[in-house]
């Protein structure tokens, strides 16, 4: 009886020590000290929280909120990602789409969806009616339109909804797909390139893209474009036709879904989490609407966080979003009770080793296995801690509202979790 009491005495006073720890560096902080401040830290394997500094106070979570798409994708996908959905109509094909964003994506694997439809001989027409979202997201800066991380919403992206255009030597450049380079304009006033808001011409400088460098622009996408650049690609007609196909449709898998989440995690791809969320409301049953799919994830699978997620957009764009610590830090224990740990730490960025933290914690084994967050003013970082000792902690450090420059909170975030790892 005494050595039982005294294992958990040691189990407490362990418990109690991290959370000294965390509010001590905290209060004692220069970097952290005008900001607001978050922390949550759990044991992986008892799911006992360690440690709590206002782990029950809601943050922007920016890309951390990636980390929700991503669950909701182990919650409503296979192993592979469903491509397209087709019916068989007589003499034509109709297709449409199911949010899958892999289609000639030039980042992702080769999608089978395209073998399908060159193998096809009938006449093929897409319905986009399914579809009920804006091109961008509640709560996005729109002025953002022409910077790569703010790809349009569809419900079936060819290209990534991007024009990819990289800088060879004496000042020329190519770009994919090809049909764009008929689309610049020479612009002095321009920096790099510049596409209009509305329509797809493209302004550049005498030097438009450095050489050996590239740069992603987001296309206006269209419906009509859409079927343009699969026509183009194909080299057969695909024709738009806008009805509904309230039956049982036959489906296509596209790539390894692990292909897409890995793309979303390492280089915290926001297209990649929009169109997941979409993929997500297909494989639900309902229409391709972030709203709708955002509900349902929380009503079937999220119910029981410690607080209520505001959750707006799949990539964190929006700065409507609002998380707890404590609540990140209970869906990462969901994420790893539905993915084994190898496969979930070679997806996560690995401190030192990949990704989004590639250039922090750097040690000869990686010891950090988390997803990012960052906007202006907001950097957060949310996943799993291994230390010295071998244990596996679970955590969320949110940090909103600084004015320093976001170097100086990484590397003070850096500092404070490296101390969990060697002292715990």
């Amino acid at each position: 009886m005494r050595t039982l009491l005294f294992l958990i005495s040691i189990v407490s006073l362990s418990g109690c020590s991290v959370s000294r720890y965390i509010n001590k560096e905290i209060k004692n902080s220069p970097v952290l000290g005008q900001q607001h401040t978050g922390v949550s830290i759990s044991n992986l394997s008892e799911g006992k929280e360690l440690a709590s500094y206002q782990s029950n106070k809601y943050f922007t979570p920016a890309s951390n909120t990636k980390l929700f798409s991503f669950y909701a994708g182990l919650c409503a996908l296979g192993d592979s990602i469903p491509g397209l959905e087709y019916l068989e109509w007589g003499e034509l094909l109709i297709i449409r789409g199911t949010g899958d964003p892999s289609l000639l994506h030039p980042d992702l694997p080769h999608s089978k969806v395209i073998d399908f439809l060159k193998s096809r001989k009938e006449p093929i027409f897409f319905t986009p009616y399914n579809f009920e979202n804006k091109r961008f997201g509640s709560g996005w800066a729109w002025s953002d339109y022409n910077d790569y991380y703010q790809a349009e919403i569809t419900p079936m992206p060819v290209y990534g909804n991007i024009a990819r255009f990289k800088g060879s030597d004496s000042q020329q450049f190519t770009v994919s797909p090809g049909r764009w380079k008929s689309a610049m304009v020479f612009d002095s006033l321009a920096s790099g390139i510049e596409r209009e808001e509305f329509y797809n011409v493209f302004h550049h400088s005498k030097l438009v893209v450095p050489q050996g460098l590239e740069q992603d622009v987001p296309i206006r996408m269209t419906d009509q474009l859409t079927v343009q650049l699969l026509s183009d690609t194909l080299k057969k007609e695909i024709k738009l036709i806008n009805i509904p196909l309230d039956i049982e449709l036959q489906k296509i898998n596209s790539i390894p879904s692990d292909s897409l989440y890995a793309r979303m995690m390492q280089v915290s791809d926001n297209m990649m989490a929009e169109q997941l969320m979409l993929l997500y409301a297909s494989a639900s049953g309902l229409p391709l609407n972030t709203e709708k799919a955002i509900a349902h994830a929380i009503e079937h699978h999220l119910k029981d966080l410690p607080d209520r997620p505001v959750w707006k957009d799949g990539s964190g764009l929006s700065r409507y979003n609002l998380f707890t610590p404590r609540s990140i830090v209970a869906l990462l224990q969901k994420i790893y009770v539905k993915m084994p740990q190898e496969k979930l730490f070679k997806i996560l960025p690995s401190g030192g080793q990949s990704g989004t933290l590639k250039n922090l914690f750097k040690d000869s084994t990686p010891f950090i296995y988390a997803k990012t967050g960052s906007l202006s003013n907001v950097y957060n970082l949310s996943g799993y801690l291994v230390t010295k000792k071998g244990k596996v902690l679970v955590f969320s450090f949110m940090n909103n509202g600084f004015t320093r420059p976001g170097s100086e909170v990484r590397k003070e975030v850096e500092r404070i979790l490296t101390g969990v790892r060697d002292k715990f």
